[in-house]
């Protein structure tokens, strides 16, 4: 029985948003109506039409479609956490990115989302001691978006990875809510050290095109990293740091640096 958009709306307005646009899609390009309906129209929750779409993707013949699906839903149905972030993710990239224009252009195609959504799934697969299947799953990342994210890393909340191709980040590495970053980012470590060797990225952090962080450091809090930068040292909080290496040039400017994404950047020195 079709539930309304009204009941949707109600609780989960994102969803319901985003099934309106896919209905808008679906009339304007019939070619890709059937697509959007057994993506997104079809399903009666976000998580049930996430698990599909990127099952489909990352399903091969080692691991199938199907068997992918099973293991995305039980990871969002055990952990309610991954759909609270999925749909903070969500709005990350419609609000920041201005080449998007709806959810549904972001959830059908964005290769950043998709890649993000499936470490969730990895990162969970790992807290439950599953570690070959989560690595199984980072590596059809990898080769499907072209994104390596370690499943032990750690994320928060409404994190944009924007075109996202050559994106590396770490096992120990921990990347706080809200923090944007774009296509050819490393965080790594600085040679074969073992334990804690992987940056900490704070709340509301800007990573430019290129930028390289490595090795056990901090980029504080609502700063911002240049493009093409290499930062081997900690970056304090509300500060820029550009250059190779690189070095803090001044501490004013954007207030929400991975919201405003403004990568335009003076040297006060």
């Amino acid at each position: 029985m079709a539930v309304s958009l009204e009941k949707f709306a109600s609780v989960d307005p994102i969803w319901s948003d985003l099934r309106q646009q896919a209905a808008e899609l679906a009339t304007r390009e019939p070619a890709l109506a059937s697509f959007v309906h057994a993506t997104i129209l079809k399903h009666e929750r976000l998580e049930s039409a996430l698990s599909y779409h990127l099952a489909k993707k990352v399903g091969n013949e080692d691991i199938s479609a199907m068997l992918a699906r099973e293991i995305f839903d039980e990871a969002m149905a055990a952990d309610p956490e991954i759909g609270a972030a999925v749909r903070a993710d969500l709005s990350a990239v419609f609000e920041r990115d201005p080449a998007c224009h709806s959810y549904v252009e972001a959830f059908l195609f964005y290769k950043g989302f998709h890649a993000l959504e499936c470490f969730r799934i990895g990162h969970w697969l790992w807290n439950q001691q599953r570690e070959g299947m989560a690595l199984f799953f980072q590596s059809r990342i990898s080769e499907r978006f072209d994104v390596d994210i370690h499943p032990a890393a750690i994320f928060g909340r409404g994190i944009m990875i924007d075109h996202a191709t050559g994106v590396v980040i770490g096992e120990t590495a921990v990347v706080g809510d809200d923090v944007s970053m774009l296509h050819g980012v490393t965080l790594g470590g600085t040679g074969k050290e073992s334990g804690d060797r992987h940056p900490k990225i704070g709340r509301g952090v800007m990573l430019s095109m290129g930028a390289k962080v490595l090795g056990n450091i901090t980029v504080g809090e609502y700063s911002r990293i240049g493009a093409g930068s290499v930062v081997l040292k900690s970056v304090p909080a509300r500060c820029t740091a550009v250059g190779v290496p690189a070095k803090v040039v001044h501490c004013t400017g954007c207030e929400r640096p991975s919201q405003e994404m403004d990568q335009f950047i003076e040297d006060e020195g």
